[in-house]
């Protein structure tokens, strides 16, 4: 990714340059164990270009900018309007969500608000992560 920024109430409250955008949404069975795993896992990604190769580096000195999404839960197995039911509580979300940007010294969003995310993209990769759960 070349950049991304997010706005809230008209203003930019974050930007950065290459690094990643994380639209992080917080379950309502994740933990802070859960939420500091997913940190450590989007840091060692290899999906940056190195010397040996297109999708080869970690995250290393580049940043990243965390958007939460409680959306992302959204299930539209049944009917036209999706159910939240399996997204955390903002009350519960926003500690986890704040936890994941401290572990990765993200930027920001607001948490809750209504935001206006711009990506400007380089590159195939886009990652759906999930922490597993144990069996």
């Amino acid at each position: 990714m070349l950049r991304a920024s997010v706005a809230a109430d008209g203003a930019v409250v974050a930007q950065i340059g290459p690094g990643l955008l994380v639209l992080l949404g917080v379950s309502r069975d994740d933990t802070e164990t859960d939420a500091l795993r997913l940190a450590q896992r989007v840091a060692a990604l290899r999906v940056f270009a190195d010397s040996s190769g297109p999708i080869n580096a970690p995250l290393g000195d580049r940043e990243v900018l965390c958007v939460s999404q409680f959306t992302l839960y959204g299930d539209t197995r049944r009917g036209n309007r999706p159910s939240y039911s399996q997204a955390a509580s903002g009350q519960q979300a926003q500690p986890l969500y704040d936890a994941f940007c401290a572990a990765l010294g993200a930027k920001q969003g607001v948490f809750g608000a209504q935001m206006t995310v711009e990506l400007v993209n380089d590159g195939p990769v886009t990652l759906m992560l999930e922490q597993p759960r144990p069996s």
